[in-house]
């Protein structure tokens, strides 16, 4: 799992994750002096560290090269949240606290995101059960299904789930 970027670090993948593009280290540069003063070679170095912890990747152009993001800023994020979530000795509890910090907004994109994941994963049951329905004895018909209403229900629930510390 990801360690958290650097001050500097995050400072330099902000800017090639928002530009989304390949991007030099002068470019970096020049836009990170508008901010502070920082020299060539630090960025530089940067950019470099970066590439070796496989944050971003590089291709050669001419003598110096061009980075690009390897993720996304949201996939940095969610592996940041998973990694700090998972190491909780109470998960239901660090979640509650963490919903318990959420703006308005927040909790409104939480809402957004439950319901994709649960109509992707209701689209991928629906997939899963065609086969096996169409292969099934005596050719029952499949019982109608309903999207989940809300997050899967907590530690001991009702369909069995282990979903313990570490899960």
């Amino acid at each position: 799992m990801p360690r958290p970027l650097g001050e500097l670090e995050d400072a330099v993948m902000t800017r090639v994750w928002q530009w989304n593009r390949p991007v030099t280290v002068r470019e970096v540069l020049e836009d990170l002096q508008q901010e502070r003063s920082i020299a060539y070679t630090t960025v530089m170095t940067v950019m470099d560290n970066l590439h070796q912890k496989g944050w971003v990747r590089r291709e050669a152009e001419g003598r110096a090269y061009r980075y690009t993001a390897v993720s996304t800023r949201a996939a940095y994020s969610a592996a940041l949240m998973n990694e700090a979530w998972s190491t909780s000795d109470n998960p239901a509890a660090a979640l509650v606290a963490f919903f318990g910090m959420m703006s308005a907004e927040q909790r409104d994109a939480l809402r957004d995101a439950i319901r994709i994941v649960g109509y992707d994963a209701e689209s991928a049951a629906e997939s899963a059960a065609e086969p096996a329905a169409a292969a099934a004895p005596g050719g029952l018909p499949e019982a109608p299904s309903e999207a989940p209403s809300g997050p899967p229900p907590a530690e001991g629930d009702s369909a069995g789930r282990d979903t313990g510390p570490g899960r």
